[in-house]
């Protein structure tokens, strides 16, 4: 009777041990950011942020997984209603590309409601204002682009910038020290 009573004790651990560390598996990527666009933050004026998808193939993802991205000249252009990302390069990966023949600067469609779409490309055409790619990052699993509507800056705007950000940096460095 003991035997029995300790076999179902311990299967009974066993079975809650098992089921802790299910529980306990999180996606690798959430919410790491894979590439920045720092060149169009000093190039324009955000006016408007947006979250789209993205329609990758396998290999653009693996691509992603290992950081191997650049969107500095990436923007977005507007077609028959649908939202492209022009210009982004995505590296290829040596070991993962070998069978069929890889474009890195393909165009790659946007995910975005409709409504979304049709204010971004108004903006765009008639109000003068452009559209650029600010960031890649994960969100649960999924590759997302951080999408913005900017007017350009001009040069004396970009020193003020400029200064603004050395002088913030010198606050900080006198505040640390205290």
């Amino acid at each position: 009777m003991t035997f029995f009573l300790l076999n179902n004790y311990l299967f009974t651990h066993l079975v809650v041990i098992i089921a802790a560390m299910a529980k306990k598996k999180k996606s690798k990527n959430t919410g790491s950011t894979i590439c920045l666009n720092k060149r169009a933050r000093h190039e324009y004026h955000i006016d408007d942020k947006l979250e789209a998808g993205l329609v990758l193939a396998g290999w653009e993802v693996k691509s992603l997984r290992a950081g191997r991205a650049q969107i500095t000249e990436g923007h977005i252009h507007f077609k028959d209603g649908e939202a492209w990302l022009l210009n982004a390069n995505m590296t290829p990966l040596q070991e993962t590309c070998t069978h069929y023949v890889t474009e890195p600067r393909r165009p790659r469609k946007l995910l975005m409601h409709a409504r979304q779409i049709s204010n971004l490309a108004f903006a765009v055409e008639a109000k003068g204002f452009s559209c650029v790619a600010l960031a890649l990052y994960w969100k649960d699993e999924k590759v997302k682009c951080e999408v913005a509507l900017v007017r350009g800056k001009q040069q004396h705007d970009k020193r003020a910038t400029e200064k603004e950000k050395d002088w913030n940096r010198q606050k900080q460095r006198v505040l640390s020290t205290r």
